[in-house]
């Protein structure tokens, strides 16, 4: 993903809750003698999102439960380790940085990178990735359906559109340099950008280019598909592009077992070998895969239940091995008192947040008010000081984390070398305590009575249900009309956002890159769903791009979440608690503060009989 955030688990599109026992899945099959049957192994994990996007660079796509499956069925140049330090998978691939001035940086990909399909990986593959996410080849900006957050209309003719942006490599405007091998490409940077190399190798190639170029242009030899989507945007084709950025944006959506299995290619150590629609997914070892992370686990099985008492009864009963649930007090109790199993807890990569809409005729947007700017502002400053942030704290993290506190970022997790200094500056304590009275006087001033809001949040999700009611009873105090738009499958409409004003979910990092906020808080970002729009800002994130030192960019972070805060934006309320449980008979199992969290080092898991 670069350096765009993830809608984090359980806070993109989430499933219903599903009966328990509603569809168990079959048995990992064998071929062969009785005793290959016996030395096969099988781990089953229990999450709480269902799988809906083979596509995570996309801002439908954008979510944990996409993006945890598709980094166990393809590879990266780099990957984040226990420390979070960038580690190369040199066999995928290499980069070196070969000149300053320009940044120039070349990569090689690996022999041994080869898609499931027994196809090399090549340059046409990172060149699709580059042209689909770098948002250049785009020619005009297409509409998202305000249901489902994906492309409502296919593009026409010559029209290009695809849905993805990515900050870092919007910089690379010159059209990379292939070497004759196509096995190599050379970016040249258009300025300085301080996180390329967590930026340009974080993330897989994406897409196999020749199952697009099949999909997209009916060509059906494997090398000269993919040589016609390099050639596609080198020569900026667009009436070939159009179809490929149509193909890019939406084949790669299912919510089952696609019938055509080239949807499930990948260049990983897994497969998708079996998808059973809001029930499970079953990953079997890649027989084509010639990387270095080879997995001990011939066949993981992600099955999906929201309600996390599902999924601790799971691990009780043995049907699962891991799970990672959405925490409760409750939960954790009864965790600490299963026999054969291990229970970690501490933060995880996630916080909670909410986001106000500017642009949707709301009541948080300048339109309502004859565009007075002054109005609105304080519309959404009376909004903000009747989130009872400490409250939702103290009814529902603290039982998990009694240390647990209000964060006070958009963009540092507390503990971080930046946090203190960030937080002390933006002025986001103002909204600590709620303040009922000033909230009121607020609207008064602004001429809102009884401004209605509907808020966006995961639902049933029992945490998010527990917080919009703690919300609304206080809101409702301060004078708004708070209605319930709660709704299961909310993390696909966050581009829909004439239906909802204020929206409530977590964010998840999936890098240590400083330019990872660029999409949540530029003007037009691929994350930035309530349409903020403010041109000093932009202008930080300008400055955060070149810039490496650290002390300079807390500086920057400081200066920009000053005037988020200024501008109400929204406001963070807190860091995940973490609890993740697993059976004693499954080793390897470790979690980071990163997207994938507990699953980043799969490989490392073995499971005895």
């Amino acid at each position: 993903m670069g350096t765009k955030k993830l809608l984090a688990a359980a806070s993109g599109l989430v499933v219903a809750a599903l009966a328990f026992t509603a569809c168990t899945p079959p048995a990992p099959s064998a071929t062969g003698s009785s005793t290959a049957i016996s030395q096969a192994t099988t781990v089953s994990v229990m999450w709480n999102q269902a799988f809906y996007s083979g596509n995570g660079a996309t801002s439908f796509g954008n979510a944990t439960a996409n993006n945890n499956i598709l980094y166990m069925t393809n590879d990266a140049i780099t990957y984040y380790d226990k420390a979070l330090n960038l580690v190369t998978n040199k066999s995928f691939g290499s980069y070196e940085k070969t000149s300053d001035s320009p940044l120039t940086v070349k990569q090689t990909i690996a022999d041994t990178a080869t898609w499931s399909d027994g196809t090399p990986v090549t340059a046409a593959d990172l060149i699709l990735a580059y042209g689909a996410q770098s948002g250049l080849f785009n020619n005009y900006t297409a509409k998202l359906d305000p249901d489902s957050g994906d492309v409502s209309k296919a593009n026409t003719g010559e029209k290009v559109f695809f849905n993805s942006t990515n900050a870092g490599w919007a910089l690379i405007k010159d059209f990379p340099v292939v070497d004759p091998g196509n096995k190599s490409l050379t970016y040249t940077y258009s300025k300085p950008f301080a996180d390329w190399e967590k930026n340009l190798f974080g993330s897989a190639p994406g897409l196999p280019a020749h199952i697009v170029g099949k999909r997209a242009l009916g060509i059906t030899d494997p090398t000269q598909a993919a040589q016609a989507v390099l050639d596609a945007f080198k020569n900026k084709d667009n009436a070939a592009l159009s179809k490929i950025s149509n193909s890019w944006n939406a084949d790669w959506n299912f919510t089952s077992m696609p019938s055509d299995k080239d949807l499930v290619v990948g260049c990983g150590p897994y497969t998708i070998s079996d998808f059973k629609e809001n029930s499970y997914i079953t990953l079997t070892k890649n027989p084509n895969y010639k990387g270095e992370n080879k997995p001990s686990i011939d066949t993981i099985t992600v099955r999906y239940n929201e309600d996390p008492q599902a999924a601790v009864q799971a691990l009780q009963n043995g049907e699962v091995q891991l799970i990672s649930p959405q925490a409760t007090q409750d939960v954790l109790k009864q965790l600490q008192g299963v026999q054969g199993i291990k229970v970690v807890t501490g933060d995880d990569a996630t916080f909670e947040h909410v986001d106000l809409v500017f642009n949707n005729g709301g009541p948080f947007d300048p339109k309502t008010y004859g565009g007075d700017a002054a109005k609105a502002l304080k519309v959404r400053q009376a909004f903000l000081l009747s989130i009872p942030r400490q409250q939702i704290i103290d009814t529902i993290i603290k039982p998990l984390n009694p240390n647990a506190a209000i964060r006070n970022s958009f963009t540092q997790v507390p503990g971080a070398p930046n946090y203190a200094p960030v937080s002390g500056v933006n002025g986001m304590n103002q909204f600590d305590q709620v303040n009922l009275d000033k909230a009121k006087q607020l609207l008064k001033e602004a001429g809102a009575t009884s401004p209605t809001v509907r808020m966006l949040y995961a639902k049933p999700h029992p945490r998010r249900v527990q917080e919009f009611q703690l919300i609304k009873e206080s809101a409702e105090q301060a004078g708004f009309k708070m209605v319930d738009g709660g709704d299961p499958n909310w993390g696909a409409k966050l581009s829909g956002t004439d239906k909802y004003d204020a929206s409530l979910f977590g964010w998840q990092s999936v890098s240590t890159a400083v330019s990872e906020n660029d999409a949540n808080y530029r003007t037009g970002g691929q994350n930035n769903f309530g349409g903020y729009s403010n041109k000093t800002v932009d202008g930080i994130l300008d400055e955060l791009q070149v810039t490496s030192d650290s002390a300079k960019q807390g500086e920057l972070l400081g200066q920009m979440e000053k005037q988020l805060v200024d501008d109400a934006f929204g406001v963070s309320i807190y860091q995940f608690p973490a609890v993740t449980a697993y059976s004693e008979k499954l080793t390897g199992v470790d979690q980071i503060t990163l997207a994938p969290t507990v699953f980043w080092n799969f490989w490392t898991w073995k499971i005895s009989a």
